[in-house]
């Protein structure tokens, strides 16, 4: 007979420091998992003060508060009777630590730490904890007074234990753990712990998820268990979107997935699963051998079981079956994810909208677009009756939540909340503000078209007449100093032009509050620097700011058929633009010719030197092998040796880069995720590149 129980994972959209809200979240997954009949609950990573304090963590306010909420936590009336796995972090003998709560009822049955910390890439748990690291090793935390006053306790184990109900084992990993090299759950399965916890605040990057998965479906497939794992959703007040796709596994197969994507708040996912396929799984020779030789841990006994009671057969309960594990295509998770990071933006920013500067290039089309997608899922979500976004749709257009206004239509709702400016100049095509005018009309944003050349003339004139020289564009005689300032001007007046519109325009339409400005400036031009400082790439947040333009190009194409905006192709067939020198019979600007290089190859020379950890010489010697015969060696020392100039002279422009949706594991970040200096004086490279033409000659010989 099988020994049958009901477990529920979670994704939670907490937000730092929201204390009192993201203690209504919880109960309200608690609620949801034991309305489903789950008798535990799991949920993300530093679940009550949210994932992103940052430094907060380093106030003591935050751990004051992270108690009283635990406390009502406790005291909960719909908490009771069901095992919980909460989590937040704890000052034990005065060292922070990031912890799971277990408890069960009122009563906290001990705490456990978080042994290795995620301290690469964006995490940097180490300035604000401190690792376990005592393997197996437990002793007695001092529970402060509000919580005696709850559970009569004084102290419980802390320390890295595990839960021994009367049917069954329960261990805890916490997000890095998974991902170490020699995870915990491998010696707790050896152990005999049959059900796993794992608690993530892990944040969305293309083509990521199936890492994770599969690491998840690896575990138990390896060492047998179930395996729930509960993550962050949402953004938490920074560059990061938290993916969620809380996941129950057993034994390597999904029984339980939760949408990766959505606006939701709380989403609940249960299982069905049986304890005996577990046991049954593990009988093989080599793990009855192995588990001879690791070390127990300690377990804290509790005197419940999470499968019910009674040796009779009871058809009511239904394990769960086994399901193909379903992932996103790279073009559904711009639509989605950066859609889903920009509603949380709004709605608690309590801004009045969005405004974007239109250029008709692919890049802002990108950034419309993305908006575009945002209000589709906000339609969906309201369709499907969820009263939260409901009410912050009303909330966003200037509006109560008493009033009856649902939106229906997403060009309609964008009207209310998405405005968009053509700022052209002498420079500008009449392609370019076609193409603008009509994607503005189909998305449906409130759209502004102007010429600026008042304004530029009237920059450039201070300057002649302050100094008595005139600068010219370099197609009229001016040398690469005047061409690159002319260039300049506009780039920097669309930028103050962009937040005046944006304070302003919310006035005109007789509304109140101000608009978010929207940036798009791609990664790979944030890579090699080819955007203006100040220009209108400067924003309060930028949704493409990890996306490459390939990635674009191919969303883009996604997007015109998915949506059925066949304008969409108009901007996949143009040639990429800056717009800032005049155009003649014989020239017309082009963003790769300025450049120097393609956007296919700076994506390629972005992973090289973040993911690969390249510098000039060994960027050149793993591009000869790969690009030979195609190219010739002198070609490609050439463009190594012109990326790593520019991406020096051009370092400097991302410690003001716009705050960007991560999506890219070569953004070059310099606020958070790549952290080198921005000052790089171009003889830095200069003993790579002699070693680069040293061997450019032996191979010519």
């Amino acid at each position: 007979m099988g020994h049958f129980v009901t477990l529920a994972t979670c994704a939670l959209n907490q937000w730092a420091l929201d204390f009192e809200g993201n203690l209504e979240r919880i109960v309200s997954s608690i609620v949801q998992a034991k309305a489903q009949g789950a008798s535990l609950r799991v949920g993300p990573e530093l679940e009550i003060t949210g994932y992103g304090c940052l430094d907060h963590f380093l106030e003591g306010d935050t751990y004051l508060h992270s108690w009283e909420m635990y406390a009502k936590l406790l005291q909960h009336e719909d908490c009771q009777d069901i095992l919980l796995d909460v989590g937040m972090p704890v000052i034990h003998k005065n060292v922070r630590y990031n912890c799971r709560m277990i408890s069960y009822s009122n009563r906290i049955l001990f705490i456990r730490p978080k042994l290795w910390l995620a301290n690469d890439g964006n995490y940097r748990e180490m300035r604000y904890f401190t690792p376990w690291m005592r393997l197996r090793h437990v002793e007695k935390y001092a529970l402060p007074r509000i919580i005696t006053e709850i559970t009569g306790q004084t102290e419980v184990d802390f320390g890295d234990a595990v839960l021994a109900a009367q049917d069954c084992v329960v261990g805890a990993e916490t997000c890095e753990e998974l991902f170490t090299p020699d995870a915990p759950h491998i010696d707790m399965s050896l152990d005999g712990i049959e059900i796993f916890t794992n608690s993530s605040g892990s944040h969305h990057q293309l083509r990521k998820l199936d890492l994770r998965l599969n690491l998840i479906t690896e575990a138990t497939a390896k060492c047998g268990g179930i395996y729930l794992y509960a993550n962050q959703r949402g953004c938490d007040g920074d560059r990061l979107y938290y993916d969620g796709c809380p996941l129950i596994v057993v034994n390597g197969n999904v029984v339980g997935q939760g949408s990766q994507f959505a606006l939701t708040d709380v989403e609940v996912v249960t299982a069905t699963v049986d304890l005996e396929d577990v046991r049954s799984y593990r009988s093989l020779m080599s793990h009855g051998l192995q588990s001879r030789t690791t070390a127990s841990y300690q377990r804290v006994h509790a005197n419940f079981a999470l499968s019910k009671s009674g040796s009779l057969f009871d058809p009511t309960i239904v394990p769960t079956a086994a399901r193909p594990i379903k992932y996103h295509s790279p073009e559904e998770e711009i639509a989605l994810g950066p859609a889903c990071w920009l509603w949380d933006y709004l709605r608690r920013s309590k801004s009045a909208g969005f405004f974007l500067p239109l250029s008709g290039g692919i890049d802002s089309c990108s950034t419309a677009v993305i908006v575009h997608s945002m209000c589709r899922m906000v339609v969906k979500a309201c369709d499907e009756d969820d009263m939260a976004v409901i009410h912050d749709a009303r909330r966003a257009v200037g509006l109560t939540a008493a009033d009856d206004y649902i939106p229906t239509d997403p060009v309609e709702f964008a009207g209310r909340i998405f405005h968009t400016s053509y700022m052209g100049t002498e420079n500008s095509s009449f392609d370019t503000r076609k193409r603008a005018t009509r994607l503005a009309s189909e998305i449906g944003s409130y759209h502004v078209d102007l010429n600026m050349d008042t304004a530029v003339s009237a920059v450039r004139d201070i300057f002649v007449v302050v100094t008595g020289k005139k600068p010219l564009f370099r197609v009229h005689g001016g040398s690469d100093t005047e061409n690159l300032a002319l260039q300049n001007i506009q780039a920097r007046l669309r930028m103050v032009l962009a937040y005046l519109f944006a304070q302003l325009l919310p006035w005109v339409r007789g509304k109140s509050g101000g608009l978010l400005v929207l940036g798009s400036a791609n990664v790979d031009e944030c890579l090699r620097g080819y955007l203006t400082k100040y220009d209108c790439s400067s924003a309060d947040i930028n949704p493409i700011g990890g996306i490459s333009k390939t990635d674009l190009k191919r969303f883009i194409a996604y997007a015109r058929d998915e949506f059925n905006m066949q304008i969409l192709q108009s901007f996949l067939d143009a040639t990429p633009t800056a717009e800032l020198e005049p155009i003649t019979e014989t020239y017309v600007q082009s963003d790769e010719a300025d450049m120097g290089m393609t956007y296919e190859e700076l994506s390629i020379f972005g992973r090289l030197r973040k993911i690969d950890k390249c510098g000039p010489y060994s960027m050149f010697i793993k591009l000869y092998h790969e690009w030979t015969p195609r190219l010739t060696a002198e070609q490609i020392a050439t463009k190594v040796k012109n990326f790593f100039f520019y991406y020096a002279i051009n370092r400097h422009k991302m410690t003001v880069i716009t705050p960007s949706y991560h999506a890219e594991s070569y953004s070059p970040d310099d606020n958070r995720f790549d952290l080198r200096p921005f000052l790089i004086p171009n003889q830095r490279y200069s003993w790579a590149a002699k070693k680069i033409d040293d061997v450019v000659a032996v191979l010519n010989k």
